[in-house]
């Protein structure tokens, strides 16, 4: 089974341009752990009545042993850096999702 780690975070304006540089050195870290094979940032094209700016960051894990040992060895760690810099001008939330199926065009 293939879990993906998402992570959407809201980021408030005056704060997104330091936050921008911030998560793309943030992004390499967490893949560093070992526990992932790839990450994907989006960016959410609806705009958020709370303001601000909403990114989505997909992190493919491993497996399910590799998720859970990221849960216990790395996430505390690297959470709390994005906490002390940003604060309330940072709200984020995590899920889990399993990935069923996946499929690509072919133009051959």
């Amino acid at each position: 089974m293939q879990i993906i780690y998402n992570v959407t975070v809201n980021i408030a304006n005056e704060v997104h341009d330091e936050w921008l540089i911030w998560i793309k050195e943030h992004i390499p870290q967490v893949l560093s752990t070992g526990k992932f094979e790839s990450a994907l940032m989006t960016k959410v094209l609806v705009e958020e009545e709370m303001g601000g700016q909403t990114y989505s960051i997909q992190y493919k894990s491993y497996s399910r042993e590799a998720l859970d040992a990221y849960y216990r060895d790395d996430a505390e760690n690297l959470k709390t850096d994005g906490l002390k810099r940003f604060g309330d001008k940072m709200l984020a939330f995590r899920t889990e999702l399993e990935v069923i199926d996946t499929y690509k065009v072919d133009f051959k």
